[in-house]
């Protein structure tokens, strides 16, 4: 059964997607969201039933898109996204884009380079506590603190000297459950939701996050409301307080509950649109 968003604006979202699903943009977050958080970012998987989930919405959707801040190719082999046909991923934030086994993107950011060359001096100069480790996503740079003793603590030690290297990079600061990223500016989750929407001719948006990094798509989807396209926002609850459940028109419980919300679509849209799908 299909949950009930909280808020007036959330039905109407959900019920412009059930009136027509072919012109309905389903988008969601990787990590958080359609995967559990792990400690090690390497070693994330999407739940067990994502993958069955999107391939059943597939043909019954107008979009299915990911968008993260992973490089696109990570998200595609850890979520298994190559098993769903017609599935785009925006990585680095909407500056890569996958589908159907191509992947276009720009050239790595000069910023990210120079950060890269000063971040280990960076985090000693800073008495960055043990645990704390550098991820290099190629296009963008994360300091993750998951796993030092007090992670807050780590995390706030570190924010204004990252802060004062993206700045001299020329980087962007993206910050998110015991996170910052650098990574290079004029892409965020918002824009890249924006854009897909437009592209699209989409008459209705969900999006589905679950850390700060999806603010901005959560800000998208009222901004694409206010144009007078209906929109979603879901949040996927954790025990993890990042600020994003407040804003959100419905909260599940984690990556499950996201698959279960995609499984009620399924049978919503499929239900609408009747056995030959339309």
């Amino acid at each position: 059964m299909l949950p009930i968003p909280h808020t007036a604006a959330g039905q109407a979202g959900l019920a412009a997607m059930l009136r027509d699903p072919g012109r309905a943009l389903i988008s969601l977050d990787f990590d958080g969201t359609l995967s559990p958080i792990v400690a090690d970012p390497a070693a994330a998987r999407a739940h067990p039933g994502a993958v069955a989930a999107l391939r059943r919405l597939a043909p019954l959707a107008g979009t299915l898109a990911i968008i993260t801040g992973r490089p696109a190719p990570a998200a595609v082999e850890y979520g298994r996204f190559d098993l769903v046909p017609g599935l785009i991923v925006l990585g680095h934030y909407g500056r890569e884009r996958w589908i159907g086994g191509t992947l276009t993107a720009p050239a790595a950011a000069p910023g990210v380079a120079a950060a890269r060359r000063q971040l280990p001096g960076v985090l000693a100069a800073a008495g960055a506590p043990e645990g704390t480790w550098a991820e290099d996503k190629g296009d963008a740079l994360a300091v993750h603190t998951r796993r030092a003793a007090r992670p807050d603590e780590a995390l706030e030690l570190l924010r204004a000297p990252l802060a004062s290297l993206a700045e001299r990079a020329g980087l962007a600061v993206e910050p998110g459950r015991f996170v910052i990223e650098l990574r290079p500016a004029g892409a965020d989750k918002g824009s890249a939701l924006e854009n897909l929407a437009q592209e699209r001719a989409a008459g209705a948006v969900l999006f589905c996050g679950d850390d700060l990094g999806d603010v901005p798509a959560f800000r998208a989807v009222r901004s694409l409301r206010a144009a007078g396209i209906p929109g979603l926002a879901v949040c996927s609850g954790s025990a993890e307080v990042t600020g994003l459940a407040e804003q959100a028109d419905l909260l599940v419980d984690g990556p499950g509950g996201v698959v279960a919300l995609l499984d009620s679509l399924a049978d919503a849209f499929a239900a609408r649109l009747g056995p030959e799908g339309g």
